[in-house]
């Protein structure tokens, strides 16, 4: 043990050839094979490599450890450019060398030079071995909450009534918060439902410019970069469409951009995140907000997803409010934040 403790490791950039060994050393750590989510967040490396930092640790028997990191360009209605830890595992027979500090050391490093400013991850507080290692790599609880909801069709049914129904206790002025598992055989798509006056259909390319306007006047800033990266993500053919936009009188309203997987922060079942959602303040009245989550919950309810989860935070007292009322509560989950130096 003494000489294996001693064995020199190198660090250095995540490479397709290495996926066999991250699903396996995934595999020991989860009791369970996340091959398929895996192999998407490597992919999705592959086409957006400036928003991943993806790292291993390699000793002479080959890949000991590896981190992997995504950018956070807005996600949950921020203005800082974070990073988002997705995926962090060490081989069985390699922990205690530290090897999960030298990952993280070389994830910081990437970090300030490409001036991300906060580093981001969640946890079950029932991970205590999780929970240690935010602790020592200097991790904090975040200013936010993690709410979810669960996507029980007759529980949504029968808690939250018809959106359609007249609910003047119910406002949707909820200002703005803060997609990949293949289930192509059993998608149902929504195509044109009707919520009253609120005409909710699946999200496509051409929403852009739409949705850019709504988010612009809800943030006062221009995020057509990151709307439109979600949005190729949302119409990625080996993803989960689950994003809508919503229309009332021939005019967009509202959009959610919502994405979905299995294996996320170590997640066993499949969980849809919701990342964004806006309405346009002139069109409040008609309820948007509630179509457009009752929409989403109708077609995730389709595919077997279980849940919805969000990350707001504590100051958005209106957003807090809206999802409370549509049968959001706190997660087990927690949010962590770890604030970093800029170049």
């Amino acid at each position: 043990m003494h000489e294996l403790a001693s064995e020199a490791v190198t660090i250095r950039a995540l490479t397709p050839a290495d996926f066999g060994a991250v699903v396996a050393i995934d595999a020991t750590i989860e009791d369970r094979s996340r091959r398929g989510y895996i192999e998407r967040r490597l992919r999705a490396a592959l086409r957006e490599p400036r928003l991943h930092a993806q790292f291993a640790a390699v000793d002479s028997r080959g890949v000991a450890g590896y981190l992997l990191g995504r950018v956070l360009a807005g996600e949950f209605g921020r203005d800082e450019r974070g990073l988002r830890i997705e995926l962090v595992g060490v081989r069985r027979d390699s922990r205690g060398r530290g090897i999960g500090s030298q990952l993280f050391g070389a994830l910081a490093s990437w970090s300030a030079r490409h001036r991300v400013s906060a580093l981001r991850t969640q946890a079950s507080w029932r991970d205590h071995t999780m929970l240690g290692w935010l602790d020592a790599m200097g991790f904090t609880l975040a200013g936010s909450r993690v709410l979810e909801c669960s996507v029980d069709d007759a529980q949504w049914r029968r808690t939250h009534a018809d959106p359609d129904a007249d609910d003047d206790a119910d406002s949707d002025d909820l200002g703005h918060a803060g997609g990949e598992i293949s289930f192509a055989d059993t998608v149902r798509d929504a195509g044109r439902a009707l919520h009253g006056g609120v005409e909710v259909r699946t999200m496509t390319a051409a929403d852009l410019d739409a949705i850019v306007r709504i988010d612009g006047r809800l943030t006062y800033r221009d995020r057509r970069g990151y709307l439109a990266a979600r949005l190729e993500e949302a119409l990625d053919p080996a993803g989960l469409r689950v994003s809508l936009v919503a229309w009332v009188d021939g005019s967009p309203a509202g959009f959610v951009m919502a994405r979905a997987d299995r294996g996320d922060f170590g997640r066993a079942e499949a969980v849809a995140v919701l990342d964004t959602i806006g309405v346009d303040a002139g069109q409040s009245q008609h309820g948007v907000g509630r179509a457009l989550l009752w929409q989403l919950f109708e077609n995730l309810s389709a595919l077997r997803i279980e849940r919805v989860e969000t990350v707001v935070e504590h100051a958005d007292l209106a957003l807090l409010g809206f999802l409370h009322g549509r049968g959001f509560a706190p997660s087990q989950r927690l949010a962590f934040v770890r604030r970093m130096a800029v170049e």
